[in-house]
């Protein structure tokens, strides 16, 4: 099993930062991202929870031996739940692989967390585990592999991310977001 992990500050209250969260897809920066349906909906009348759940819809070449021995395709597909509580301003997102499941998953957690005036905590955690107990180097590689592409991906949302945040905020504000 591999592990990835990343933390960060936006510039942004957690109220901005979750409005973002909901248009961060499409997006130019994020090009594996083709598509992302809304599955279901719903607000807990008790608490006054948002869970939604979404199907993300990626591509992303494989390397050949992966391709070789695993099979599959460029397409891949990712289950995402989030729940937003507006009480305690708490957002948590998991999502786990469909595609490929019998062969790897990948376990992924987001929070976003206020953090004090105007700033939002961003963390993100992933495991990443090959499902074989057979070929340990394959499995190995597959991982390693799997993990570099979860970061570069990760990178590239953060910059999406941000990129969103700050259409928001000149939308909002008339003028552009102060650096950080």
């Amino acid at each position: 099993m591999h592990f990835f992990s990343q933390d960060c500050q936006y510039e942004h209250p957690w109220s901005h930062v979750v409005i973002g969260m909901w248009r961060k897809y499409p997006n130019p920066r994020c090009s594996h991202v083709v598509s992302v349906d809304v599955v279901d909906r719903s607000v807990d009348p008790q608490t006054g929870i948002i869970r939604t759940e979404r199907i993300l819809g990626c591509k992303q070449k494989a390397p050949r031996w992966i391709v070789k021995l695993f099979g599959g395709s460029e397409d891949a597909f990712v289950r995402e739940i989030c729940f937003v509580d507006p009480a305690t301003q708490d957002t948590t997102i998991t999502s786990v692989n469909l595609s490929l499941s019998q062969f790897a998953s990948c376990y992924e957690v987001v929070r976003y967390t206020p953090a004090g005036h105007n700033r939002t905590h961003f963390t993100q955690t992933a495991e990443i585990q090959a499902r074989m107990n057979i070929w340990r180097s394959a499995a190995d590689g597959l991982e390693k592999w799997l993990v570099q592409r979860f970061e570069q991906n990760a990178q590239l949302g953060k910059v999406a991310f941000t990129d969103v945040l700050r259409t928001l905020w000149e939308e909002r504000h008339g003028h552009p977001a102060m650096s950080s």
